[in-house]
Order: C-alpha cells, then structure tokens, then sequence
C-alpha cells in the first residue's frame, strides 16, 4: 500500500507569500536583463587630487580617479588643460596619473575639462554611454620672493614682494639688521639671521637665527603614498587653515656662548644645520643640528670642515673636509657615507638628488665645475681661470644656470662677472665650451646674488655700488634687483629688466 502524499503547508498559500514570489520573479527578470544589456549609468571622475590646490615645482603630476575602467585611448585624446600644460599619462586600474615635463609656470589658474570619453567595456557600435562632463580646477602658487631692503627704514629689513598679487611686506621689525636668509619649501616662513641694530660694535659673528611667518598659506596637495585610498574623501574635504599673520617672529638661536655662521634649512622644513664657534674655544667649531622640538646639538662628526649643503632627502649633508667633500648623515657622531676627495664645495644639487654640481680647485690655479651622478659618475663641463661663483638646475634638470666670472688680463686683479646657461646634455656629450651660452654682463663687482625661479621661467640677481656685507644697510643705497626672463631657448637673446624696487640678495620663495 503507496503512503499518501503530504498536503503542502496551507500557510504557503497565504496571500503575503504569494506576493513575495511575484516580487522575487520580477526582480529576478530585471536582474537578467540588466546582466544581459550591462550597466548603462554614465561613467564619471570620482576624485581629481589636485581640485582647488595650489601647486608648486615638487608637484609633478595628477591623478583622475573613475567611476568605472576606461578607454584609455578615449580618456587621453579628449582631456584638455587650459592653458596648455605638456605632459604624458599612466594607468593603474580605474586611475590615470598624468605627470607634467615641467613644473606648471607660477601665478596662474588652470581648468582641467573631460567629456566624450567612454569606459573599456561598452561595444563599439552600440549605444555608447559618456563619460558625465568634469571640469576640475587649480592654481600654482603665487610667484613671490624675498629681498634684503636697502632704502630708508626699509634698509637691512627683510621684504617679502608678491609678483603675482603686486603685494609687498616688510617681515621684518626695524630693530633687527638681516645677514642672510632661506627659505622654507612651503613659504610659509623664512629662516633668517640678524643683528641688533642698536648695537652698532656687532658684526656678522654676533647673529643670531630666527623665523618669521610670510603670510602665505599653500593649500598643496597629498602625495597619493601617504594617504589611503579611503581617506581622499575626508582629505579633499577638509578646508586650508587661515593664513597666519606675516611678521610673526620666533628666536631660534642665540649667540650667547657660540657664534653663529653658514645655515641651511633641509628641504622638508624639519631641520636646521648651523655653523658654530665656540667663543670660549676657537678650536671648537663646526656644524650643529636644530630639529623641531628638540635642542641643538652638535654633528661631532670627528672633523669640523666647512661650507656645507644639506641633500635633497633632508637626510645627509655635503661638507668640505680637509683635501674633499664628506657625504655625511645627519646624526650626532656618525662616520661619513662617502668621500669624494677631488671635489672642493657642492654649489646645488637636483631636485630629486640624482645629480649634483660641484667645483674642483685645479693646481694649475684654475676652476673646474664638474657634473656629479648618485652612482659615482663625474664629468668636467666648465674650466676657467676665473671664479664659479654659484650654479643652479633648472627644474627639468636639463640646464645648469651660473653666475661666473672672467678674469681680466692686466697688472691687477679684476673679474668680470656674468650670467650664463650650460646645456648639460651637449656638455655630456661634447664638452663645456659648446654646451656654455653667456647671456648677461654684469657690473665689475662683488657679492653679486643669483637666485632660480622654481618654475624655471625666471633669473633674479642684484646690483650694489657699495659693500654688500655693510650690517647696517646704509651703503647699499644703490642697490637694485633685476628680473631675467627666460624661455628655455639658450640661443635667444634675453635683456634683463629693472625692478622698481631697491635691494639686494633677491630669492625666490620655493
């Protein structure tokens, strides 16, 4: 005997549960179709990481972040920058990176525009969505530098003038007589030495070093390897803090028991290297390290040496040690990383430290200025028999801009100085004489400053009658700062222009 089937619960036929199978079948449909016609929505961008930032010569590319995978092909022949700056693109998944050949010129306002692109998998020949248009925006930073003043209560004051805002301050109080100065990557402030000018028996041993704000505040933006991909949303979302006040002034260093020399800021703003001698001790002299929040301590790195610069990585620094040049860390009593014995000072390095000029004094009494590699490689790219004063690297690192000087044939001893433009590439390849373009004579003087746009598209020097290591300012009535355009084209015939401004050692702000 066959068992009897069994009913079906009677609750499975409730009115609820038959509407919930209606429901589950027209999803089910729905889901099909959608599978089969695929995502029809618009691709977008979802995040452009330089959206309302300011960048400057260290920001070398941007990234588009999409909604979807694109074409590739689609993407990079309809996006448009204006105005126009060169460059090539990358990909990583769903994020294209597109890096500049060069730094994007200072003091001007740029719209990134996307439309007509398509994602990757949509057919060729169906109904192709777009990408929804984008426009993005951005700006480089203000084009602006610092000057020692020269004139009236500005004189031996340190002033700070906005090219691109037409705006000039003085950073600095009238009691205080400025020696040098430097500089921080981000402008916000300046690293300075000075004098009391009360105090007219000091001299340029009695300088103390202090910072003073500038004003400016560089919305710049995350370098994509510090942050997560989780957190760009909160990132782009948080706000630039108020600029601070310019002329805030804060002592960091005083001359009580040492005296206070050569200084140089390291390029990420975290430390400070200062010559010192002891007033006590002259034989205790050498450099000593600042780092933010901590007090100063000497390298004691075994022996003192002289004129130093500190490495691109804000790691290690570039001193003369007796008969060369120790690459040092800057750690108290570390032993150096390498030596180059040849080599007599570091004028620059390139910006990513792959390079480096540096000056060879030959026993013949002429100068040598030699192009250095990170791998050890070195190559003579000028000689003379007069002075190689400074050299900097543009920012394509394809051009080395000098201050140089000529020594005049006769019974007594005068230089000449004069402006000029090694194109590395033909010196590599060549020799200097070729690669060497004079571009501007200057006054038979001394002291002369130079000083590179970060942006590459500007030369700014001085031009003093009177003795530019004056401490009180007076006898630098005539000085005068002068602007040099520059294009890039090393054949061109450029004229420098006059400032309406006096003064004197003239440095872009980074």
């Amino acid at each position: 005997m066959q068992p009897t089937p069994t009913a079906p619960p009677k609750q499975f036929f409730q009115p609820l549960d038959r509407a919930a199978l209606f429901v589950m079948a027209i999803l089910s449909v729905v889901i099909g179709l959608l599978l089969l016609s695929g995502d029809r929505s618009a691709p977008r961008v979802r995040d452009f990481s330089w959206q309302n930032k300011q960048v400057g010569s260290d920001d070398s590319a941007f990234v588009l972040t999409f909604s979807r995978p694109m074409d590739h092909n689609s993407v990079e022949q309809n996006l448009q920058i204006e105005p126009s700056l060169p460059g090539k693109t990358s990909w990583a998944g769903r994020r294209m990176a597109y890096t500049l050949n060069a730094p994007a010129p200072y003091g001007t306002s740029f719209n990134v525009k996307l439309q007509n692109a398509q994602d990757r998998f949509t057919q060729e020949g169906s109904d192709r969505v777009s990408i929804q248009p984008f426009v993005g925006n951005f700006q480089s930073r203000d084009r602006a530098f610092a000057y020692i003043g020269v004139d009236g209560d500005e004189a031996g004051r340190l002033i700070l003038f906005n090219m691109t805002k037409q705006e000039k301050k003085i950073l600095t109080p009238q009691n205080l007589v400025v020696m040098d100065f430097k500089p921080y990557t981000q402008s916000d402030r300046i690293l300075f030495s000075a004098i009391e000018r009360a105090n007219q028996s000091q001299t340029l041993v009695d300088q103390k070093l202090y910072t003073v704000t500038t004003g400016l505040a560089i919305n710049s933006p995350a370098q994509p390897s510090d942050i997560q991909k989780s957190d760009w949303d909160f990132f782009n979302s948080v706000k630039p803090s108020p600029s601070p006040s310019s002329g805030q002034i804060e002592r960091v260093l005083d001359n009580q028991d040492y005296q206070n020399l050569k200084f140089d800021v390291s390029p990420d703003g975290n430390v400070i290297v200062v010559q010192r001698v002891s007033r006590k001790n002259p034989n205790d002299f050498g450099p000593w390290i600042i780092r933010q929040g901590s007090a100063p301590q000497p390298l004691d790195n075994k022996q003192p040496g002289g004129e130093f610069l500190i490495t691109p990585d804000s790691s290690s620094l570039a001193i003369a040690q007796g008969q060369g040049l120790a690459i040092i860390p800057l750690q108290p009593q570390a032993d150096p990383l390498d030596f180059l014995p040849k080599f007599g000072t570091v004028l620059s390095f390139s910006k990513d430290g792959s390079s480096a000029a540096m000056l060879k004094f030959n026993t013949d009494y002429t100068r040598s200025l030699f192009l250095v590699t990170n791998q050890g490689d070195s190559k003579e790219i000028f000689k003379t028999t007069g002075s190689i004063v400074s050299a900097q690297f543009d920012p394509t690192e394809q051009i080395l801009y000098c201050l140089l000087t000529n020594l005049i044939p006769g019974a007594t001893y005068q230089e000449q100085p004069y402006l000029a433009a090694i194109d590395l590439k033909t010196a590599m390849t060549q020799g200097g004489e070729r690669a060497l373009h004079p571009m501007v004579l200057l006054p038979k003087q001394r002291d002369i400053q130079m000083s590179l746009a970060p942006d590459g598209l500007a030369l700014i020097f001085d031009q003093t009658d009177g003795d530019a290591q004056s401490p009180d300012g007076k006898s630098l009535a005539n000085g005068r700062l002068w602007l040099l355009p520059l294009t890039g084209n090393l054949t061109a015939k450029v004229q420098p222009e006059a400032l309406p401004m006096p003064g004197f050692h003239p440095r872009w702000l980074p």
